[in-house]
């Protein structure tokens, strides 16, 4: 008698089931961005369509969906500078991505506390993720050094430092506006020198 074979727990999810999982965790972020990082999960499942049970099948934990939003919003940016070298000349892209990476430190900064609490260091926990983020950046920086937008010396990091260096000085709801003139006074003085 042939024994069934056990089923490969590696099988990708069901079409529909991995866009409900989209769905929540877009709808989780506005929520997180609206509410905090104690938004109501009810409320989350309700505006992403589905069924709390599904809401905790995909994430059994508030932490989990906290992580899978912050998680995802950083491969996200990372993914988003290749399709913007792809569609962009070089200074539009670097400058379009920062413009994005200025929108994922307002998500950071409502849900870094609650992850500095739940996991220790969130830099650890989301290495793999700040890793594609910083050679999407790299790769765009080296773009517009190439086709001679930027000066050579220009450390990406800078930028990168000085954004997130509004955002945790500025204690005002307006700081976004602030980084996002900061982004074009970055790129202007990023200009190689005459």
């Amino acid at each position: 008698m042939a024994t069934k074979a056990p089923e490969s727990t590696d099988r990708k999810p069901r079409a529909d089931a991995q866009r409900n999982r989209e769905r929540i965790l877009e709808v989780a972020k506005q929520e997180f961005i609206q509410s905090g990082a104690n938004a109501s999960l009810e409320e989350i499942a309700k505006k992403a369509r589905v069924g709390p049970g599904t809401l905790y099948r995909h994430f059994p934990t508030r932490e989990e969906l906290l992580m899978a939003v912050f998680r995802t919003g950083l491969e996200k940016l990372a993914a988003e500078g290749q399709r913007l070298a792809r569609d962009l000349p070089p200074i539009e892209a670097l400058r379009a991505w920062l413009l994005l990476f200025v929108d994922a430190v307002a998500t950071k900064k409502i849900i870094a506390p609650v992850l500095n609490t739940l996991v220790g260091d969130p830099k650890e926990v989301f290495k793999a993720s700040y890793a594609q983020m910083h050679e999407a950046l790299r790769a765009l920086v080296k773009r517009a050094i190439k086709s001679g937008d930027i000066r050579k010396d220009l450390d990406p990091m800078d930028l990168l430092r000085a954004l997130v260096g509004v955002a945790n000085v500025a204690t005002s709801p307006d700081w976004q506006q602030s980084a996002r003139r900061l982004v074009d006074i970055l790129i202007i003085g990023s200009r190689p020198l005459k």
